[in-house]
């Protein structure tokens, strides 16, 4: 969407439409709005001059705000509304005069104040022209214009817009400028009459604030001191003083050093990069106040540096800074920046240079000079966004690729460690395993060890086998063991149980584990006292029993 503020002599008209619209259809909506027809009516203030209706807005490359003007030369204005109109201007009012200089061949829009005099635009108009104001001849001034005393909303003009046409008179009479006058200012700016000097005063010119003169008359507080300890110190001083002179409606100046600012615009991501517009001031040219107040303070202006530049200023007034601006611009842009400044010569400040980053270098890609307008200053700002917009577009697709291929190789990486991360823990388990597998072993082994220990401490302190003959009672006994062996041997009647149970143990089964056990009736023997004899347990003179694993 985009605005537009349409002046039409007292009024204003505010439009919103889609980029994709025309200049017909803009025309259409303004001829319901202020009741001319669409065949009587100029729209007027286009950044790249004249343009059809059938023009798509689109293609103009426009910015979101945007003012511009009817002119309806073939309705003439009522008398009570030119004389309400001029009423108003001369309060509030800004005039737009198109000023044609013939032998240059170019045009200046400039916008004035209605309090403004005439003789306050004849100046101005000099010092853009160097055309002196008692040799400038004029075509488009009405006939109640004829006292370059009066006001612009009392000198008939049209409103909002008024053109006129300016050139040098082929033998203008020299006259001798005052004294006060040359130690004032570069340029012979001059009236009519000598006594128009005497008469200024009435007229409330300030020459040191139009033109920035330099005599201890006119003299004022510099744009930037000389003693600046860093950049950022002397950028608050050149903001500040910037704001006293014209206005607080200028661009956002960068607060900060030439590299912090490059770092900004250059440096970011490419998506947030910006050009960087670097404004040389130099309060010895006679454009600098012209420049500032019709340039660098348009509405348009401010708005496009804002959305599409970062903007850093320096005073190159004083030879000190300078050489201070040489030095930063040879560190930052190389040498053939800084000789580029030099060549430029004090009327021919200020200067506006359009500065874009590249991946290896950085470029300017214009340099604007003061003796401009507004148009054409727009149009080479927009132009150096188109080439850093083409530029910008593809570092974007770089990047976004640059970002992918490492997202990809993050991920990668990513997976390559969790894979490291589960070989290790797998490692680790494995590990555990085996050394508890060892451990198992081990104390396995030492039970082994120990129980094959204690069965050769049992076997050898058993008793000796009596003999079948030996004349004493014996018993005879037959033990089944689990796996379907059968142990057998002979025990004294008066053997203890536990001679018994110290054989079965020295057998590979202790009764700690086992329990040894009749056939029928069914007893459990391990739970008889082990004191007990042979004969007192009954297991005489033979017996058949049976090992059971303990639950």
């Amino acid at each position: 969407m985009l605005n537009f503020r349409v002046e039409y002599r007292q009024r204003s008209i505010e439009v919103v439409l889609e980029d994709a619209s025309t200049v017909g259809d803009i025309k259409t909506i303004l001829e319901t709005e202020l009741q001319v027809p669409v065949s009587k009516m100029q729209l007027k203030g286009w950044k790249s001059g004249d343009v059809s209706d059938s023009t798509v807005l689109q293609s103009l490359h426009l910015p979101k705000n945007n003012s511009l003007y009817v002119l309806t030369p073939d309705i003439a204005p009522l008398a009570s509304t030119s004389q309400s109109s001029a009423q108003q201007g001369s309060s509030s009012q800004n005039y737009l005069l198109v000023i044609s200089h013939r032998e240059a061949q170019r045009d200046y829009s400039l916008n004035f104040p209605a309090s403004k005099t005439i003789q306050e635009v004849k100046r101005n108009i000099s010092d853009l022209t160097n055309i002196p104001v008692r040799h400038q001849q004029w075509d488009g001034w009405p006939a109640t214009a004829s006292d370059d005393s009066i006001t612009l909303a009392a000198s008939g003009i049209s409103y909002p817009c008024h053109h006129l046409t300016v050139c040098r008179r082929s033998s203008p009479a020299l006259t001798k400028l005052p004294l006060c006058l040359l130690q004032c200012t570069d340029v012979h700016m001059v009236s009519d009459s000598e006594d128009d000097f005497e008469d200024a005063p009435e007229f409330g010119v300030d020459e040191s604030e139009i033109f920035g003169m330099g005599s201890s008359s006119c003299q004022k507080s510099p744009m930037m001191p000389e003693d600046s300890e860093n950049e950022g110190d002397a950028l608050l001083h050149f903001t500040a003083e910037f704001s006293r002179r014209y206005g607080d409606c200028h661009p956002v100046f960068y607060i900060g050093s030439l590299e912090a600012a490059s770092q900004e615009a250059f440096y970011g991501k490419a998506r947030d990069r910006k050009l960087l517009a670097i404004y040389l001031h130099n309060d010895e040219s006679v454009l600098s106040n012209v420049f500032c107040s019709q340039m660098m303070c348009a509405d348009s202006i401010v708005s496009y540096l804002s959305q599409n530049f970062i903007t850093w200023a320096w005073d190159v007034t004083k030879e000190a800074n300078k050489a201070r601006l040489l030095t930063m611009c040879t560190r930052h842009f190389g040498s053939v920046v800084a000789q580029t400044i030099r060549t430029y010569k004090t009327d021919q400040f200020p200067l506006l240079l359009i500065v874009m980053g590249k991946r290896t270098s950085n470029e300017v890609l214009n340099v604007i000079q003061g003796n401009t307008t507004v148009d054409e200053l727009m149009m080479r700002l927009m132009g150096a966004m188109e080439i850093f917009s083409a530029q910008q577009q593809e570092d974007i697709k770089d990047e976004d690729e640059r970002e992918a291929r490492e997202m990809v190789k993050r991920e990668q990486d990513e997976a390559y460690r969790l894979s490291l991360e589960a070989d290790r823990k797998k490692r680790e388990a494995q590990e555990r395993e085996e050394a508890e597998q060892v451990r198992q072993e081990r104390i396995r082994k030492e039970q082994e060890e120990e129980r094959e220990a204690i069965r050769l401490s049992l076997e050898q302190a058993l008793p000796p086998e009596p003999k079948e003959d030996d004349g004493e009672p014996i018993s005879k006994l037959r033990i089944r063991t689990p796996s379907g062996e059968f142990l057998e041997r002979r025990f004294l009647g008066s053997c203890k149980l536990q001679v018994l149970f110290d054989f079965v143990a020295s057998k590979g089964y202790p009764s700690d584990e086992f329990k040894l056990l009749t056939t029928f009736p069914r007893r459990n023997i391990t739970q008889l006292d082990p004191a007990w004899s042979l004969l007192e347990a009954k297991l005489f003179p033979q017996e058949t029993l049976f090992l059971e694993a303990k639950e």
